[in-house]
């Protein structure tokens, strides 16, 4: 059997085929009991996410065609369309894939920390129901372990690469405790959303959404504990706010210099933390030339993402070199298992003889046969049955030219060589 990680992801198939190829949280487990009855697999685990979805299992070459099959018929995916943007690597290449991808280098937003939780969470799955094996279940630890020691050597995770994060990331600059700040969000579109999103896990407790319509922003506010209001009650919101972000599609500016100066005044000029992402313009420019607001345009925030981007690449090359590294043991540990049913068998041969020779020896010595002589013979017949076939293999084996394996005795056996002695 060998290791195969076979999938899709962002790289080789479209949002269509990878909706259609996804497995929802609750076909998991039925989909992990059909595969190893359907495709020839003796262990599997499943990694499914918006991004890619993955298979590893343990299997033989001709396994390949019986997973693409089971992974058509189970989705209902024609084998063209599957082949046209499917991956297969193996063994030392299947467990770099793996180690990447739980890293984050594989990922459409370079070191995104969720995947690692997605991956375990796969590993967990397929372990309770019964599916993982010595190889699989060695390679996940093997993989945990070095997304770990990715994420703590390197800084790959450390600098947001996102404009949501990178506008909450500059607000937590600004404020030392996020926790005291109040937020109001302009729009409700997928960008705030994940600003909303940032803010909650940063600590903000109270966030307005302001929203063309209503219903939007409320579903938004609610996720949150938030309120919603409409565009219209920006001004008696906006005194209220220690941070504003914007993100509409407005051809004309929503926030004005004259609301901003009635807002300081109410808030005896507390500064405004303010990060405009839209283009064009949320918030008019003039917004930064009064004191005590800091505003921040989508140009801003595309510089730190830059930065921010190249230094992981760097982090990234670091990676790369924790991983060649954590796959290349993953592979000595796995190659050195296949040594253990040749070592059992070998030990339980010399042991059957050990014990049958010390029973014969006994009765001698029972039926009054000198100790010394019965252990004399004994010692003989043992270096002979154990001896036997060795020798006659190997005279064979140099008959036939075959010195290889009499080089693998010298060193199987500990013996000197020819110009040794």
């Amino acid at each position: 059997m060998s290791l195969l990680a076979l999938g899709i992801n962002h790289k080789t198939a479209s949002v269509d085929v990878r909706e259609r190829v996804a497995f929802s949280p609750e076909q998991l487990a039925e989909a992990l009991s059909q595969a190893r009855a359907s495709a020839r697999v003796k262990e599997v685990a499943i990694l499914s996410t918006c991004n890619r979805t993955e298979l590893y299992c343990s299997t033989d070459e001709k396994g390949i065609q019986a997973i693409l099959q089971w992974l058509g018929n189970y989705h209902g995916v024609s084998d063209n369309d599957l082949e046209q943007c499917v991956y297969a690597h193996w063994d030392d290449e299947a467990a770099r894939h793996m180690m990447r991808v739980a890293s984050g280098l594989d990922s459409l937003v370079l070191g995104e920390p969720q995947i690692l939780g997605q991956l375990k969470s796969a590993y967990t799955l397929s372990q309770e129901s019964g599916f993982l094996g010595s190889e699989l279940g060695r390679l996940f630890q093997q993989t945990f372990s070095v997304a770990k020691k990715v994420r703590t050597d390197t800084a790959i995770g450390e600098n947001p690469v996102s404009v949501a994060y990178a506008a909450v990331s500059l607000a937590q600059h600004i404020f030392s405790d996020l926790g005291d700040s109040r937020a109001l969000l302009i729009g409700a579109g997928e960008t705030i959303e994940l600003v909303a999103r940032h803010l909650h896990n940063a600590g903000v407790k109270e966030i307005t959404v302001a929203n063309r319509t209503l219903n939007r922003a409320l579903d938004l506010a609610n996720e949150f504990n938030g309120k919603a209001i409409l565009l219209g009650d920006i001004p008696d919101a906006l005194p209220q706010a220690d941070i504003v972000i914007a993100s509409t599609a407005s051809q004309l500016p929503i926030l004005g210099k004259g609301a901003v100066e009635n807002a300081l005044k109410k808030r005896k000029h507390r500064p405004i933390f303010m990060v405009d992402i839209a283009v064009p313009r949320d918030i008019e420019s003039q917004v930064a030339d009064l004191d005590d607001v800091y505003l921040y345009t989508v140009d801003d925030l595309r510089e730190v993402i830059e930065e921010n981007q190249r230094s992981r690449e760097t982090a990234a090359r670091e990676a790369e070199d924790i991983i060649n590294q954590g796959a290349h043991e993953f592979m000595r540990q796995l190659r050195s298992l296949a040594a253990v049913d040749t070592v059992t068998d070998l030990r339980g041969r010399y042991e059957s003889i050990r014990d049958q020779e010390v029973a014969a020896s006994l009765k001698q010595i029972a039926n009054g046969k000198p100790a010394e002589e019965v252990l004399a013979q004994m010692a003989r017949r043992l270096t002979n049955k154990m001896l036997h076939h060795p020798t006659i293999q190997m005279r064979k084996a140099s008959a036939e030219g075959r010195t290889e394996l009499l080089d693998a005795a010298h060193t199987l056996f500990n013996l000197s060589e020819p110009d040794e002695k």
